[in-house]
């Protein structure tokens, strides 16, 4: 990845790629399971994966990668629900409205983009209710206004 001053871009796609295999793999550095790589996995995930049910398996997978780098998952830390669900939604809004384009321009467009922000979710959410245990261990409907495609 690249470091401008906005968010890393991804030079390649196959580095796109890289990053979600090793994350389903659990073999990605702890230290490379950055903002940017969480949104370009969703999206590949959801373009280049039909074999994975991203709505019925990102919970199990991120908590799996979590723990094979020595993280817990609990009301405090690790996966968390709510941010993870308003992110899917983010990133299938975003493609909704994107042109047919390469996974790498869709990638990089998509960390550009409104949903690609790492406070995206506070449009939807207040800030004591996104990161309160409940929604952090489950799914809590937003309180300021509805997800898109929601």
């Amino acid at each position: 990845m690249t470091e401008p001053t906005g968010p890393r871009l991804f030079a390649a796609p196959d580095d796109i790629r890289a990053i979600g295999e090793a994350m389903l793999a659990c073999t990605l550095p702890k230290e490379s399971w950055t903002h940017e790589a969480h949104l370009s996995t969703c999206l590949w995930l959801l373009v280049e994966r039909p074999d994975i049910d991203v709505d019925a398996q990102i919970g199990d997978l991120i908590r799996r990668y979590n723990v094979s780098v020595g993280g817990v998952n609990d009301a405090t830390q690790g996966y968390h629900e709510t941010i993870t669900r308003a992110f899917v939604a983010g990133v299938r809004a975003y493609l909704a409205r994107d042109v047919e384009r390469d996974l790498l321009a869709a990638v990089n467009g998509l960390l550009a983009a409104p949903e690609g922000q790492r406070d995206w979710p506070l449009r939807f959410w207040s800030r004591e209710r996104l990161f309160s245990p409940e929604a952090r261990l489950g799914f809590v409907a937003p309180d300021l206004a509805p997800l898109p495609g929601g």
